[in-house]
């Protein structure tokens, strides 16, 4: 059987919630197959998210790897494309480290690309009317760190990746753009079905001017 290893995160910042963790666990609630799906809500933790996700496709050696984290402050769901070997905090994490210029492994390339179908996931979501975009910084954070520990985990082959999402409609700070919860979730759901059954990409641009 086909099994797919899907994560989100605790809440950090001091925030109560955390909706890409609230998203994976609603997913799970209502997840009919036909793939074994594997779901956790990691700890923002720079040690302890990417420990724990090495361990967890350890042991269920997934045919695919979603991870999902919190970008608030954006619009729309973020598809990450790059994922870069650099921590660098603006904030401590849950565990109080706050590492600066380090790199996320040491002795691997600077950079690793998302191996999800990112443009096709992207356009599908937008398909179902939830606003999305392929996003091409997944900042420094605990974010993009367990992004680049999935690039290096799975083997040669197997989809991994990293989805962004905005706050989520009623728990997002004052001023703060937000998605309905039940969309932030539909969304890593197509993730997932676009991610096994594929989809062709679309031929549109997918850069950034900045």
């Amino acid at each position: 059987m086909t099994r797919v290893l899907l994560t989100g995160f605790e809440p950090f910042g001091g925030d109560a919630v955390n909706p890409s963790g609230d998203a994976v666990r609603t997913v799970a609630d209502g997840w009919d197959g036909p793939e074994d799906l594997v779901v956790a809500v990691l700890p923002v933790s720079f040690a302890g998210a990417a420990s724990l996700l090495r361990e967890l496709i350890a042991a269920h050696r997934p045919d695919a790897v979603i991870a999902a984290g919190l970008a608030g402050g954006r619009t729309a769901i973020g598809v990450e494309r790059i994922a870069v070997n650099l921590a660098d905090a603006r904030i401590p994490d849950n565990d109080g480290a706050q590492p600066v210029d380090e790199p996320c492994l040491a002795g691997a390339p600077p950079a690793a690309f998302s191996t999800l179908p990112v443009k096709a996931i992207a356009a599908a979501i937008r398909e179902a009317g939830i606003p999305a975009e392929v996003s091409h910084t997944a900042g420094t954070f605990v974010c993009n760190h367990v992004f680049f520990a999935a690039l290096d985990a799975v083997p040669a082959g197997t989809p991994a990746g990293f989805l962004h999402v905005p706050w989520a409609t009623g728990h997002a700070p004052a001023g703060q753009p937000s998605l309905p919860a039940g969309d932030i979730a539909a969304a890593l759901r197509i993730a997932i079905r676009v991610t096994i059954d594929g989809g062709d990409a679309p031929a549109d641009p997918g850069g950034s001017l900045h």
